[in-house]
């Protein structure tokens, strides 16, 4: 049985959806493995130009899975403590692969983001959630840290440092409502994987190269150590399309004319 579903919505926008609701897709390596793979599969598709992904049912992912956690691949008979290490870095770098992925992430959030299921939402570049969605830091809750999987560097960054101290010290619930109001998510909606399929074919109406360059600049942006670096960063990526697309031109016209632009990505 396979925990993962891929679909295709739209030729341009990819949906993985965890599916292991009876345990509410936790993040045992029979989930994380597949969900892997589907990344890589959409990645490296040319055609899909945003990814949404979401969970079955009323759960988008309840973290660690403490009843069945499986085993990640390649650890073959390695003692407990670089098992341990081992399959720590297999989830980190899920994570990294999502940040890395050339296409914006959607996290459509249908219900609980736990813990690690917290971690994979802030790993997409865009989040949405349901009314019934609520999002908890719960590693304090379970006597440990509430620092995994780069939480205590996503979340200061999404909603600043002093909130970010209140969610992970406190491990408390964090409704819809109010993950919009400290800007966690950017809007609730009743149907959110549809809002989010919507908000993928919108991003996919632009420049390939402008999405995918627009992605490595946010996350540029968030670990510069300054803005006179960061801002020659950003001019060089506006500079190479300029020179290389007419997409600018393509644009220009589009609007003198009253229509959506098409961009071809070059000259």
């Amino acid at each position: 049985m396979t925990y993962v579903e891929l679909s295709r919505p739209d030729p341009a926008v990819g949906v993985i959806t965890l599916n292991r609701p009876e345990r509410m897709h936790a993040m045992s390596y029979d989930v994380m493995v597949p969900f892997r793979a589907a990344l890589d599969e959409l990645g490296a598709d040319g055609a899909v130009r945003a990814v949404v992904v979401t969970g079955a049912g009323t759960a988008f992912c309840s973290g660690a899975d403490q009843e069945s956690a499986g085993a990640p691949p390649g650890v073959g008979d390695l003692p407990p403590t670089t098992y341990a290490l081992r399959a720590m870095q297999y989830l980190e770098d899920v994570v990294l692969t999502m940040r890395r992925l050339p296409q914006p992430l959607i996290a459509a959030v249908n219900g609980p983001a736990i813990g690690g299921g917290l971690c994979l939402a802030l790993a997409c570049d865009l989040r949405l959630a349901a009314p019934a969605a609520y999002f908890r830091a719960a590693g304090i809750n379970n006597g440990l840290t509430a620092s995994e999987l780069g939480l205590s560097f996503l979340l200061p960054r999404a909603v600043g440092s002093t909130r970010a101290a209140d969610l992970m010290l406190t491990g408390r619930d964090v409704s819809a409502e109010e993950a919009e109001r400290i800007g966690l998510v950017s809007a609730v909606h009743d149907d959110v994987v549809a809002a989010a399929v919507e908000t993928g074919q919108r991003i996919a109406r632009f420049s390939q190269p402008g999405i995918e360059l627009t992605k490595k600049s946010l996350h540029a942006g968030m670990a510069a150590s300054s803005l006179e670096a960061h801002l020659t960063s950003e001019g060089l990526g506006q500079l190479y399309l300029r020179l290389l697309t007419d997409n600018f031109e393509e644009a220009t016209r589009a609007r003198k004319e009253g229509r959506d632009p098409v961009f071809r990505d070059r000259r």
